[in-house]
């Protein structure tokens, strides 16, 4: 009977081991622009529950060595990941000041052109490159939301001639000067589970997903401000704590279960006869 309480235990430490992992990416994220913080998510998988009252076979006699396999594990029970969630949540915004910092104040995505295709990001941290386009700190392109005086209408990536004089409207329009060279790509996809964190701020879609994907009309962009991580660092350590616990109360219980099956096996096996 112990054999089965370990696996059980040990299931729990694996889970609060993985849920430590996700707090501690949240907390090594907490001054990073854009961020959205991740939430392990876990269920009680019982066999019994699982599966139908037809395939599930309980013996209604005394309890035995043939009757506990006759169960076929019934009464196990263990800890399922559920996967990884992301709180979509709005950050704060932090006024920086720089004309090519540009946050999104509501819902909605920047659209970037990579080596890999388009991604996702909210990390409006933006820079002009040595060819005049506006690109993120990693030097991908973001793209326009279509064709205009600035806008290269093959890869929807502005150009921007000589000095700069940048000014971004809240729905996106980019001026120099007087003149409009574009607007700035502020997607909206419907079901954000479908999307994946691929780094460095940036989103991707999961394999084999089909996203409904749609421009936003009237996006609520702010030039000269950042959106900060939406990491509450207080609560974070405060589930640490909590986690940490937890994983020190599974570990207990394994050395307990390990403590039975070494009694089982060196006394109890030593005395029947």
């Amino acid at each position: 009977m112990s054999t089965k309480g370990v696996y059980t235990a040990l299931s729990g430490a694996m889970a609060q081991s993985q849920r430590l992992d996700t707090i501690a990416n949240n907390i090594a994220n907490v001054n990073t622009p854009g961020f959205k913080r991740d939430q392990q998510l876990f269920s009680e998988y019982i066999t019994a529950n699982e599966k139908p009252p037809s395939v599930i076979q309980v013996p209604k006699i005394p309890a035995s060595i043939e009757s506990f396999y006759d169960m076929q594990g019934g009464d196990k029970s263990f800890v399922d990941s559920a996967g990884t969630y992301t709180d979509f949540s709005q950050g704060g915004l932090k006024n920086t000041g720089n004309a090519l910092d540009v946050a999104i104040d509501g819902s909605g995505f920047f659209e970037v052109a990579t080596p890999s295709g388009v991604k996702l990001t909210r990390h409006g941290s933006f820079t002009l490159d040595g060819n005049g386009q506006i690109v993120t700190k990693d030097g991908f392109p973001v793209m326009a939301q279509a064709a205009g005086e600035g806008v290269d209408p093959a890869s929807r990536v502005m150009k921007i001639n000589g000095h700069p004089q940048l000014s971004i409207s809240d729905d996106g329009q980019v001026f120099q000067g007087e003149e409009l060279l574009g607007r700035l790509s502020v997607v909206q996809i419907k079901d954000k589970d479908q999307l994946q964190k691929i780094g460095n701020s940036m989103y991707g879609i999961k394999a084999n997903a089909t996203p409904e994907i749609t421009t936003v009309a009237k996006p609520a962009l702010k030039q000269g401000f950042l959106e900060q991580s939406n990491v509450n660092i207080i609560q974070e350590m405060t589930d640490m704590i909590a986690t940490t616990r937890t994983f020190e109360s599974t570990q207990k219980a394994i050395n307990a279960y390990d403590s039975m099956a070494e009694k089982l096996v060196n006394t109890v096996g030593k005395t029947t006869p």
